[in-house]
């Protein structure tokens, strides 16, 4: 419906951001239970995020072709798209420090000897390690909206700032992937009643 409805006006009350190996899908299937639509054997919740919540960012690059007729181009050249989500994880884990560090995993030291105890290495270069990641919010009981990057990877991570006052944190930002020429480059899923209309 055109013109002013408020009811169309999207507050991200709450949310969760979610991975997966490159390639996955996003979930169609809209249950009483959230948690059992996006497939636990495939997405990994990376549980509490800051309450910055997630910024979302697509920017697109123009080359603008001018001429010598004319002051304004003539024309633009898509010359680039970026597509990114940033966020900043509060849990420190087994999915989430293999996220943010960019890949590898988690393994205990000697389960007999020193039980409790992991390590983690760092790479000592960049690897690739690229995911599907899954962003899903609720405003109210009957909108959610996922966002899904099915190829992708963290470009950029933060500088992890430890002391007493604040909780430690992972952020990052993810950048999308393409997947080939005749696949999106990320898709959203919605169960919403503004789009009853389509």
């Amino acid at each position: 419906m055109a013109g002013n409805n408020s009811s169309e006006i999207r507050i991200a009350g709450t949310g969760r951001i979610l991975v997966a190996p490159a390639g996955t899908p996003a979930p169609t299937a809209f249950s009483n239970d959230p948690a059992a639509d996006w497939d636990s054997a495939v997405w990994r919740d990376l549980g509490y995020t800051s309450t910055d919540g997630v910024t979302f960012s697509k920017k697109d690059k123009l080359d603008p072709v001018e001429t010598w007729q004319a002051v304004s181009p003539a024309r633009f050249i898509y010359a680039d798209r970026d597509l990114t989500l940033k966020f900043a994880m509060l849990q420190f884990n087994e999915d989430t420090l293999p996220f943010f560090m960019g890949g590898d995993t988690v393994s205990a030291v000697n389960a007999t000897e020193n039980p409790g105890v992991y390590s983690y290495n760092v790479p000592d270069g960049p690897q690739f390690d690229e995911r599907a990641l899954g962003l899903e919010f609720h405003d109210g009981l009957d909108v959610t909206y996922r966002f899904v990057i099915p190829r992708g990877q963290v470009t950029a991570s933060d500088d992890i700032k430890l002391a007493r006052k604040a909780a430690a944190s992972l952020g990052v930002t993810f950048t999308a992937l393409s997947s080939g020429e005749t696949q999106p480059l990320a898709t959203f899923v919605m169960k919403d009643p503004s789009y009853a209309k389509v």
